[in-house]
């Protein structure tokens, strides 16, 4: 278990060295105080996963190394059961003039762990990483994703009861990053503790049992990950906007909207052949998605766009008019429909939810008129003259040939 108890950590910034040295022997102030953390607190039980989200500079890489204890918080305390292990910045801990086998042991005693721990473990260690005769090579000669694999493999196999993982996970090829998601799955299911940080937002809402938000170091929201990454995005287009946009929090139905209501969604809906509201829908169905919306002014530049999220919040597909080259100007005080029409709609069974959006140019960032999660839920039933899984429905041609 860990858990982070009104947690805060300053740095001194110095406009140059020399004023380092002034500071000491004029004995007055030549610096400027940076709060990196102000008072944060959580817990993440065993077994638990914790997302960590935010911008850069919003205090993520600081609360991770005052948790493996490279830097020491300021005030508040940090208590951690049994030993902490994980991912920070590639090659923390490694001496890129060792071997790969060498840095095992440098690594492992930095970890804790004796050199009869370490031999016990190495063959797992060496095993896992598939590096085969590069093992024996200087750490100066590896790549970025086979300095990832040693590390990773170095962490993992420390038996630790709490792990971290920052974006040094991301780097390396595809069928590694799956090994390691196993790895962190195995982890948790027996009881372990982990703190991931991501700025991939599917990553964090499929790993993670809870989020918190980091901004300017202070932790602004805790809860589920889908909500933590809505409001993230929130924070993401008011800033980038360089205007303040009205945010408004969870209606009955679950939805969160922002924007500057220069153009507002007035209705979502499903409808069926028969022009009908729906929210059971049979995969490979003829489907509209219809989006009603109000001007508010004049706009020249609209994008009505939408994202269909699965149940754990993940994108399952999205576009908007900009990347459909269907330009949409608009009077003050009119009405707009925008109907996306899907003559299959080959989603595999399960719940999901429509996002919708509208906005100026290719993206919310720029101007976002109004951005709507949770629009519209609905369900997706199995076709019962085809039988799959997945999230896909796709129709593969089958042949057999026989070889005499």
């Amino acid at each position: 278990m860990i858990t982070v108890y009104h947690v805060s950590k300053k740095f001194r910034l110095y406009s140059s060295p020399a004023d380092r040295l002034k500071e000491i022997f004029l004995r007055r102030s030549f610096h400027k105080d940076f709060t990196a953390l102000n008072d944060v607190s959580f817990i993440v039980q065993p077994g638990e996963t914790l997302g960590i989200i935010g911008q850069n500079g919003a205090g993520k890489s600081t609360l991770l190394k005052i948790l493996t204890g490279v830097l020491i918080p300021d005030t508040g305390n940090v208590h951690i059961q049994g030993r902490i292990t994980g991912l920070l910045e590639l090659g923390t801990g490694f001496n890129p003039e060792f071997s790969g086998l060498d840095n095992i042991f440098l690594n492992g005693s930095y970890l804790g762990l004796s050199r009869r721990e370490i031999r016990n473990r190495l063959d797992r260690i060496v095993e896992f990483t598939e590096l085969g005769d590069f093992i024996d090579e200087p750490l100066k000669t590896y790549s970025s994703g086979m300095i990832m694999r040693l590390a990773f493999s170095v962490a993992i196999h420390a038996d630790p009861m709490a792990f971290v993982v920052d974006e040094a996970l991301s780097v390396g090829d595809a069928y590694f990053q799956q090994k390691c998601m196993q790895k962190i799955k195995e982890f948790k299911h027996n009881g372990g503790s982990i703190v991931f940080v991501s700025h991939e937002m599917n990553s964090v809402k499929i790993l993670c049992d809870k989020a918190i938000l980091l901004e300017q170091g202070e932790c602004i929201e805790m809860g589920s990950p889908e909500e933590i990454v809505n409001s993230y995005n929130y924070i993401i287009a008011r800033r980038k906007s360089g205007k303040e946009i009205d945010l408004h929090r969870p209606a009955e139905d679950g939805s969160t909207a922002y924007g500057n209501d220069k153009m507002i969604v007035t209705d979502v809906a499903l409808l069926n052949e028969d022009n009908n509201k729906v929210s059971i829908v049979q995969a490979g169905a003829k489907i509209r998605l219809q989006i009603q919306l109000s001007a508010c002014e004049d706009l020249d530049d609209v994008t009505v766009g939408m994202i269909i999220r699965d149940k754990f919040g993940q994108d399952i597909f999205g576009t908007n008019t900009y990347h459909l080259a269907t330009p949409i100007k608009v009077k003050k005080g009119s009405s707009c429909t925008v109907i996306y029409q899907f003559d299959e709609f080959n989603i595999g069974p399960g719940k999901y939810s429509v996002t919708v959006a509208t906005h100026s140019s290719y993206t919310h960032l720029e101007d976002c008129y109004n951005w709507v999660d949770k629009a519209y839920v609905f369900e997706v039933v199995r076709d019962i003259e085809y039988v799959f899984v997945g999230i896909i429905k796709m129709k593969p041609s089958v042949t057999v040939m026989s070889v005499d």
